[in-house]
């Protein structure tokens, strides 16, 4: 069943396009890119920022997600470090990040950094706003509870 949950949280997290990343004890708003055959969240940010230096010590973090639209609602936990992998920037360049960087990917204050997950805490639900509200009526009417999966946790 944990491969099942864990091909779940990749699939629904890579619909989902930001969440609030922890930074020495307050969360930044953050638009994250997947590459789920890497294990890994990648972002982008430029230098000088608190998360560039976070990555640059290698901190441990947490990235909450949250997305009813999805379904999926989580805490993750891993660690932060800076990558200078030019391939990968390649693949998760984005439109958001074309906004901050005048000179796109060849700006030299990017600062690619990965999240590497060693937890998380998921909760599913249904994927659509629609299914929700039917689930809540559903329920109301017949007196049972909405049937939702319950928290799990990933090891990754």
């Amino acid at each position: 069943m944990a491969d099942s949950q864990r091909e779940e949280f990749w699939d629904r997290l890579e619909d989902v396009r930001a969440g609030m990343l922890e930074i020495d004890g307050a969360f930044l708003p953050m638009s994250h890119n997947l590459e789920p055959e890497d294990g890994n969240i990648w972002f982008i940010t430029a230098k000088g920022t608190s998360m560039a230096r976070a990555a640059g010590e290698g901190a441990r973090t947490r990235y909450i997600v949250s997305d009813t639209a999805q379904g999926i609602h989580a805490e993750i936990k891993g660690q932060l470090e800076i990558s200078h992998d030019k391939e990968k920037l390649d693949e998760v360049w984005s439109t958001v990040a074309s906004a901050w960087f005048e000179d796109g990917k060849s700006d030299i204050d990017i600062v690619l950094i990965r999240l590497i997950p060693a937890s998380a805490e998921v909760w599913l639900g249904p994927e659509s706003g629609l299914a929700f509200l039917f689930d809540l009526a559903k329920a109301k009417i017949s007196g049972k509870k909405p049937d939702y999966a319950p928290k799990f946790s990933l090891s990754f």
